[in-house]
Formats: structure tokens, sequence, C-alpha cells
């Protein structure tokens, strides 16, 4: 492996600097502080307190150089936007007409601490009812586009991951002309799936609609951490919510559509994009992960990347996406 680790992201990010960044912009901190799981961006439950009371805020502390200011604020303006709607989003905290703030050279947020649990997918009412909201979410935001955030697009999704996988050097020699075999068949295939959508509409979207990232409460859903929030085909915010054979993704969509099809008109030629979308995401993550290997914490949550397992499995991931793509997908 070439790479050679720099100076990690979030050296210096420690309790002092966190809880007095917050102290800083008008919050009062107890002076408790805990990790919440985050691999992308560091992000802690703190406690503070008024006059009338103790409580806790979450506090997200974004990756140095991932988000420029303009599109960290065009995130945050979006999901002020949703909840005007009154749409279930969990948006930061304003302070002096603010939500994004700087401490030395980190940039965070400060959200409430919300508590749910994850959907129960397998409950028709419940894909139905997500279905209506992500249905709602699109109606308000198909009506103007992102100016700063990213749309979704095989350069950089799919293009730049691979090139920095190759050139640091990765994978093991005697995979190297096979996984760029591969991936350029994949690429291939998935620039053929949008070639053949490029009539589809590209809209504002959360972006990683995963059920990891949907908090079930007692009034419903709620959508936490935009973070990933991009232009792109609305399927994007659909298929994740899908699992199984065929048969059973293709009934699971018909619900979620039965509910989002009463706010948002859906492009049923976008069911195509499914499996491009998902083979997109498998060849971008395995560079998320590369790019990702200066920072410790992924060292030792991801200690079986770069193996010779791991990339042999990762190719034979590959290999079936290419079959499914090929073989298509409708309901």
């Amino acid at each position: 492996m070439k790479f050679q680790a720099e100076e990690t992201p979030y050296f210096g990010l420690g309790p002092d600097l966190i809880l007095n960044a917050l102290d800083n912009v008008g919050w009062k901190t107890t002076g408790t502080l805990m990790p919440l799981n985050s691999f992308e961006n560091r992000v802690y439950q703190i406690g503070v307190y008024d006059e009338d009371k103790e409580f806790e805020v979450v506090a997200k502390f974004y990756r140095p150089g991932r988000w420029s200011k303009n599109q960290l604020v065009e995130e945050h303006q979006f999901s002020f936007e949703l909840v005007d709607f009154e749409l279930p989003v969990i948006a930061p905290i304003r302070k002096n007409q603010r939500s994004l703030f700087k401490a030395e050279h980190f940039q965070f947020s400060v959200f409430e601490k919300k508590g749910g649990r994850a959907p129960n997918l397998e409950d028709d009412s419940v894909l139905s009812w997500i279905g209506r909201l992500i249905g709602r979410i699109h109606a308000v935001s198909a009506t103007q586009s992102f100016e700063y955030r990213p749309t979704i697009n095989i350069e950089q999704f799919g293009r730049m991951p691979t090139r920095y996988i190759m050139e640091n050097e990765f994978i093991p020699v005697e995979l190297r002309e096979p996984y760029q075999g591969l991936v350029d068949l994949a690429l291939t295939t998935i620039d053929g799936a949008f070639d053949q959508n490029q009539d589809s509409a590209l809209i504002r979207l959360l972006g990683d609609c995963h059920p990891g990232n949907i908090l079930w409460m007692e009034d419903g859903p709620s959508f936490v951490d935009l973070d990933d929030a991009v232009m792109g085909p609305a399927i994007q915010d659909l298929w994740m919510l899908l699992s199984g054979d065929r048969d059973a993704m293709a009934l699971q969509l018909r619900k979620v559509l039965m509910g989002y099809e009463q706010f948002m008109e859906f492009d049923y030629g976008q069911v195509s994009l499914i499996e491009p979308l998902r083979t997109l995401r498998i060849i971008n993550y395995a560079g998320w992960l590369a790019q990702r290997w200066n920072d410790p914490a992924f060292k030792v949550a991801f200690p079986w990347f770069g193996s010779q397992r791991y990339w042999e499995e990762h190719l034979g991931h590959i290999r079936e996406q290419i079959g499914l793509m090929q073989e298509g997908f409708s309901i």
C-alpha cells in the first residue's frame, strides 16, 4: 500500500475545544460530553443548561476539507425549508441567526437531541408512511436546485474513487487488472443507464436515505443527517429502503410509491436506475474507506479493509452487480 497517513483530520479536537466551542456561541455547557457513533464526522452528546433546567444537545463537527462553508449552509437552508413545510426533518439549531459555527479550523453545528428506533420496513404501512413523507419532501425539494452541493455523477462518485484506490496501491498487485476491468465495465453500464434517463428530472435529495437515517418515534418517522444532500433522480431517496430478492424489492417499492404518489408524481423510468445507483454506491464506498484511511478511527472500525479477502469479495460484488444491471429491474 503506497498511501502514507497524513496528520489525522481531527487532530486537536479534544474535550476542551469542543466545550469551549459551544460556550463561545451562546450555550452553557455542564462539562459532560459523550462521543456518539459516527465516522465521517465527529458527533457528541453534550450537557447544557439554562435558567430552568439541564438538558442535552448533539454537536456535529464536520470533517475538515469535505464540505465548503457554502455547501454546509446550503444543506442547513434545505433542512430549514423542509421544517417550514412541517416536514419531520431534524434541522440544526439557530443561535443569533446562524446555524454553522467555527472553532479553530473545525466547522460545527448543534442539534436537538432526539430519541427513536429504526423503522420496521417489513410493515407495509410503514413503507407507505415513509413513502408519503418522501413524496412531500420531494414536492418541496423539486421547486429549486442546489447551487453549491454536488449532483450524482459517475466521475465524482465512480471514477475518482477508483483512481484514488489504484494510484495509492490499496489493491493487491494480482487483483489490480481484474479490478480496473470490472469497474470500467460497471461504470460504462451505469453511464448507459444514466443516458437512457437523461430526461429525468434532477431534484434536491436527502441523498443517503437508508433506514439508519430514519428515526421512528411515537408520532412517526423523522429524517436525520442531511450531510449527503445532493442533486439527483428521485429514486435515489427510495431504493435504499428496499431489501431481499427482486420480487420482494418490487413489492416493497410498490408500497412505498403508494404513499409517495399521493404527493409527488414518480417517473417509473427511474426504476431502471436502482441497480446502477447501488453499483455506484458500492464502488464509491470502497473509495471512501481508502480516502479516510488516514483517520485512526477507520482502522479500528474497518480492520478488514485492504485485505486480500476484502478485495476478492469486492470484485465479486461488482461482478454480481454488472449481471443485475444487464438483467434490468422492473415493477
